[in-house]
């Protein structure tokens, strides 16, 4: 079974790479790990590895030659494939003298059907026969492993060349893993939550049954190299198929091929890579109606952008049959058209307000945190951390730990104004700001320095759930010392919040959103989707200066991108 070495995603604006130089060749043994060609991009000229080891059987791209990430490169098998191999001219010479191997494994193979017994033991190399293995591609130099966090297809499921199979985590992206072939989804070797290593096999697809029906269509594949004219490779191409389609670089001799890949996978689109997929989702293009461009028909970014175009000209007539459907009812408040007295609780909170404003000299610093490692982090544990402590396990407690770390080495952050003098409390007492129909209110966590994870979500939740139920205790929402406002909750990227005295500082959590970012991939400056937050810090001039607050929302933001909080958990 040969493992495709593809172009791997150097970032996200990172489309296609151009191959320098190989350093091996067909018929050398190669090591897990160890470089088999140097690629140039636009952005970063680096090695590829070999995913695995073993012996390269066949290479596709020559040097100097252009393709796109995703596109096959090279195959690496035991030593086998490349002899059987007719339609790659370098790999001839490599193979010529193996002669006797090739032959005699069909002699073994054809004697497997006829011995029952020796049937069961034949079924593993009859599927692999007829299998492609989906591996995890790299996802940037420097990314060594992803974990499965959801599987999108099950066994015996049709899947279409490019189709979505799963969902893979790593610390650098979140992204769906295509399909390489059409067929039938045979075995999922990797569950859900388990990570596994660049290049290990994930999967596999064969033609149609799953593995344990795999035995019936392996006698034809068998019988393939016992044909006589080697020169005619026709014959097997129903079993061949899938690998057809991965052979971009196919030799000028034998185009009769690239055509008849789409048609045996069984769908009007031949493979495209994630990244032109991407862009024709954004621009709404239907892939199965674009004419692909490119070697042996595929689909590149020029012919999506190219039906965007034409699209964008018959947009006007478009526009005016939506303008002619009906919108949705607008939600009309009774409020509307009223005049209302404000409650006790909204006259209590317009003079604090002012009140501060008046008091205090207030500005607001931001900051922009990484957060995509917490997020990874958190997919990972919260279902565990909801079955252990029956709550569920949002943002904001890894928040509040992060900036109650900060406020004991910042204590200025924490403190208060009493008349010339500045009081530093000796604990960490956390106003948490809860929207309720009656106004803004804001319960505390008595002692938030001395709790974990666990403890603060139990308790931010048991406060926000009986403030908005008015059950809280009067001294429930005395004694604060700092305020976290989360107004992302309700999709807000930041606000500048006002500070209440007798506090000097407030904390604005904002919406954690995924957006392009720059990431250091071996020494060098890459593009891939990145988690961000914004933090924005409202405090009193007065006694905490700008670079206090910088130094503050530095350790928040150094903590959240470790996100090492595995040890504070508490479950």
């Amino acid at each position: 079974m040969s493992t495709s070495v593809v172009l791997p995603a150097l970032g996200e604006s990172v489309t296609e790479g151009t191959v320098t130089r190989w350093l091996k060749q067909v018929g050398d043994t190669v090591q897990e790990d160890e470089g088999l060609l140097e690629i140039s991009t636009d952005k970063v000229d680096t090695e590829i590895p070999s995913p695995v080891s073993g012996v390269i059987e066949e290479i596709l791209v020559q040097e100097d030659e252009t393709v796109e990430v995703g596109a096959v490169l090279a195959k690496i098998g035991d030593g086998s494939g490349a002899a059987a191999s007719d339609d790659a001219p370098q790999a001839a010479p490599a193979q010529a003298e193996e002669p006797a191997p090739a032959e005699a494994a069909p002699a073994e193979q054809t004697a497997a059907p006829a011995a029952p017994a020796e049937q069961p033991a034949a079924a593993p190399a009859a599927a692999s026969s007829d299998a492609t293995e989906v591996t995890l591609p790299e996802l940037g130099e420097s990314v060594t492993e992803g974990t499965v966090t959801r599987w999108l297809k099950a066994v015996g499921d049709d899947v279409a060349v490019d189709e979505p199979l799963l969902e893979i985590s790593t610390d650098k992206v979140d992204t769906e893993i295509p399909s390489p072939v059409a067929g039938t989804l045979q075995e999922i070797l990797v569950q859900e939550d388990e990570t596994v290593a660049v290049g290990a096999a994930l999967a596999r697809i064969g033609s149609g049954a799953p593995a344990a029906e795999a035995p019936a269509p392996a006698a034809p594949a068998a019988e393939a190299p016992a044909a006589p004219a080697q020169e005619k490779p026709a014959a097997p191409a129903p079993s061949e198929a899938p690998k057809v389609a991965e052979q971009p670089a196919a030799p000028a001799e034998t185009p009769a091929p690239a055509p008849a890949a789409p048609a045996a996978a069984g769908g009007d689109v031949t493979y495209v890579t994630p990244l032109v997929r991407r862009l024709a989702q954004q621009q709404g293009i239907d892939l199965s109606t674009v004419t692909g461009s490119g070697v042996g028909g595929r689909i590149r970014k020029e012919d999506v952008l190219k039906a965007a175009e034409a699209a964008a000209s018959t947009a006007p007539a478009a526009a005016a049959a939506t303008a002619a459907a009906p919108s949705a009812p607008v939600e009309v408040s009774p409020l509307r058209g009223t005049t209302q007295k404000m409650s006790r609780l909204r006259k209590v909170i317009a003079e604090r307000a002012v009140a501060s404003m008046q008091a205090t000299a207030q500005l607001t610093t931001v900051v922009e945190v990484d957060v995509t490692k917490l997020s990874a982090l958190r997919d990972r544990v919260k279902g565990d951390f909801q079955q252990k402590t029956g709550d569920k396990l949002s943002f904001l407690p890894f928040f509040a730990v992060a900036a109650v770390e900060a406020l004991k080495t910042y204590p200025i952050i924490n403190a208060t104004v009493e008349g010339d003098e500045i009081v530093y409390p000796a604990h960490e007492n956390v106003s948490i700001a809860v929207d309720t129909e009656r106004g803004l209110l804001t319960p505390v966590v008595k002692d938030a320095g001395e709790k974990n994870i666990a403890q603060l979500a139990r308790e931010i939740a048991d406060l926000a759930a009986r403030t908005r139920d008015n059950k809280l205790k009067p001294d429930e929402l005395a004694g604060g010392t700092f305020t976290l406002t989360n107004t992302g909750s309700r999709g807000a990227l930041f606000d500048t919040p006002i500070v209440f005295l007798p506090q000097s500082a407030i904390l604005g959590l904002g919406a954690v959103v995924k957006k392009p970012g720059v990431v250091s991939v071996d020494g060098k400056d890459a593009i891939s989707v990145r988690s961000y937050v914004y933090l924005a810090l409202s405090y009193d001039h007065r006694i905490i200066d700008g670079a206090d607050a910088a130094r503050f929302l530095g350790a928040v933001k150094t903590r959240l991108e470790a996100a090492q909080f595995e040890g504070d958990l508490g479950i």
